[in-house]
């Protein structure tokens, strides 16, 4: 990765896996010194959402959503490969591989490992990866191949609309395919608090924003934000440990177990939709945003509805934020190899 493309990513961002691993450590640290006050912080939900763990994540993703500017889709139709590839990959293969790669390793090859339920609630909290595509760190990986930032928008624009109707379906039936009873109407619940009411606000307030259309006061607006959503992943992620503090101290391999799966799902994801790029002979621009993109997951949201479906202490909750731990890392590691890669493309 070149200099210039290094000046693209925040120190933030760059760093964001240590960062995550320190809370991680925090958070179990915490969880075990203790005990009774995690428990209260559990305690405290409504409707099968915590309501603290609620306030952190409308945090972290609001700041994402005003980012996504809908009068984008005007330009729909100006890169159909690039779309064509990202909505088959996001929509069509991402959520069964990844179901599939779940029920292979948990259910045989680590079989031995953990106990049958679970390695369902491991399943579950792939599978809510699998079918959350990237919202906001894609616009981080695009800078970083310098790709087509207007194609990137709207990848991203229509992947939130899809996000809306398609989420709870997908994952529906995913979770039910698993064998894992769906309480359909928290998972509704959770698409309405983590998608369609910080998507309906981030409209809102662009369009308040962004009276004179230059977008300067939108960029100013959410660079104000960040500060505190970062404080919001880190501060979930410290709760997050903290729940599972004494699991993670009985089974200390459970996090490398989970990471397997979810790397090899990265990699084949990504050289899937690279190598249709390149035989498709899509420009670099937009094939490199197009391959990231579905690589990259929403798991901001993928860590929300795993809470609320299955409890702060689940396995689920768990699987979720090591695919925070491992995404960064992995995408760094793509988008150096796309760079190196650039001139095979047109």
């Amino acid at each position: 990765m070149n200099n210039a493309s290094k000046s693209t990513i925040g120190l933030f961002e760059r760093y964001l896996s240590l960062w995550v691993a320190l809370c991680i450590a925090v958070g179990i640290a915490a969880g075990v010194a203790r005990p009774a006050a995690f428990a209260a912080i559990a305690a405290f939900e409504y409707a099968s959402v915590n309501l603290v763990v609620a306030v952190l994540i409308w945090v972290m993703i609001f700041p994402m959503m005003v980012n996504v500017d809908f009068s984008s889709l005007r330009d729909v139709g100006k890169r159909p490969k690039g779309l064509c590839i990202t909505l088959v990959v996001n929509w069509i293969l991402k959520p069964f591989t990844m179901a599939a790669l779940g029920i292979v390793f948990f259910e045989y090859v680590f079989a031995g490992f953990v106990d049958p339920q679970t390695a369902q609630e491991y399943i579950a909290g792939m599978i809510l990866l699998g079918v959350a595509p990237c919202t906001a760190m894609v616009f981080v990986w695009s800078q970083l191949v310098r790709g087509d930032a207007n194609y990137t928008l709207v990848q991203v624009s229509i992947n939130d609309l899809i996000m809306v109707f398609a989420f709870a379906p997908l994952a529906a039936l995913l979770l039910g395919v698993t064998n894992i009873v769906v309480p359909w109407d928290t998972l509704l619940l959770s698409v309405v608090l983590y998608v369609v009411v910080p998507l309906v606000a981030g409209y809102f307030t662009r369009s308040i924003l962004d009276g004179t259309g230059s977008g300067e006061r939108i960029g100013q607006f959410t660079a104000r934000l960040k500060p505190f959503s970062i404080v919001g992943l880190l501060a979930t992620v410290i709760l997050l440990f903290g729940f599972q503090a004494q699991t993670i101290l009985d089974k200390p391999l459970v996090i490398a177990l989970i990471a397997v799966p979810l790397l090899i799902q990265s990699y084949g994801i990504f050289f899937i939709a690279y190598g249709w790029a390149y035989l498709w002979r899509v420009p670099f621009t937009t094939a490199a945003p197009a391959a990231l993109i579905g690589t990259s997951n929403f798991f901001e949201l993928a860590v929300a509805v795993a809470i609320s479906l299955f409890g702060l202490h689940s396995g689920a909750a768990l699987a979720t934020v090591v695919g925070v731990l491992v995404e960064v890392p992995v995408m760094l590691s793509l988008v150096a190899l796309a760079n190196r890669t650039r001139g095979h493309f047109s």
